[in-house]
């Protein structure tokens, strides 16, 4: 049985939500509210969006067999703007894609080497997926306390918004049907 599908919809679903977020961010002032003191586990939006960038960068890195490690580190905030997270987020989410596109499930078992400076810590690729779902919900949260209130991000849209996801996934050179994101009810991805 072949386990990838979801975790390459998963990795869909990670590119969608961080396009649709990123929008979203793109809305408020270039300063103010994008760069305010937040209370959760990093400061505020640009912290925990930088954090959450930099840290997939080394994931990633680690599923493509690389050993950048703690380097990925070296600035906590490479983009000090919306439109730089942009392209460095999806510059990673591609590169995410193309890491799970075509896996069976040998491959997702695989064990990667994640470099941890003193150590490398040998982890499974399945388990590589969860960090950036917890922080994307904090952002989420910090978002609803500015004047742009955070999007949807289930894949629950009525016939009415079709289009906008259409359009939405458009921008991310993707269809649905294409990448059998959600699939049909009861079938899965």
């Amino acid at each position: 049985m072949d386990h990838a599908p979801p975790f390459r919809a998963m990795a869909h679903d990670s590119a969608w939500a961080n396009h649709r977020l990123l929008a979203a961010r793109a809305r408020l002032p270039p300063d103010g509210e994008f760069v305010a003191r937040r209370t959760g586990l990093f400061p505020g939006l640009r912290a925990t969006l930088n954090h959450i960038l930099v840290v997939d960068r080394s994931y990633v890195d680690a599923m493509e067999g690389g050993t950048l490690g703690p380097a990925a580190f070296a600035d906590p905030e490479p983009c000090r703007t919306v439109a730089a997270l942009r392209e460095a987020r999806a510059e990673v989410d591609r590169r995410l894609l193309a890491a799970v596109r075509g896996l069976g499930e040998a491959g997702l078992g695989r064990v990667v080497s994640v470099h941890r400076g003193t150590r490398v810590q040998r982890e499974r690729m399945d388990r590589l997926f969860q960090h950036q779902n917890r922080h994307r919900g904090q952002e989420h949260a910090m978002l609803s306390g500015t004047p742009v209130p955070p999007p949807q991000l289930d894949e629950f849209f009525s016939a009415a918004e079709a289009p906008l996801r259409a359009e939405e996934l458009a921008a991310l050179g993707r269809t649905e049907t294409e990448t059998k994101i959600w699939g049909e009810p009861g079938t899965g991805p």
